[in-house]
């Protein structure tokens, strides 16, 4: 499974609604869960973004189904990147 992370920003909407962000959460892991992601963590952020989602996933495509529905909620706009741990990179660069 491939490593995604996620930052996350608080749409006009998600702002209004901050005080529901944690129990939406919770509500979030159960869509990934559907979905065949598995969530390593969230955590909401100060600075340019309001929170982080580490997410592992069998196909690139999980990860889109599942971060498309969540942004048509209306709560948080998305930029997700793969993730590579040491041993993952090192694979990729020695070619």
């Amino acid at each position: 499974m491939a490593r995604y992370i996620a930052l996350l920003k608080f749409t006009e909407q998600g702002s209004k609604n901050v005080k529901k962000s944690t129990s939406r959460a919770h509500a979030f892991d159960k869509l990934a869960k559907k979905a065949g992601v598995t969530v390593e963590g969230q955590f909401w952020t100060m600075g340019r973004f309001d929170g982080v989602l580490v997410l592992n996933a069998p196909t690139e495509a999980d990860v889109l189904h599942l971060l498309t529905e969540l942004t048509a909620l209306g709560n948080v706009q998305t930029e997700t990147m793969q993730a590579l741990v040491d041993s993952e990179f090192d694979a990729i660069i020695s070619r």
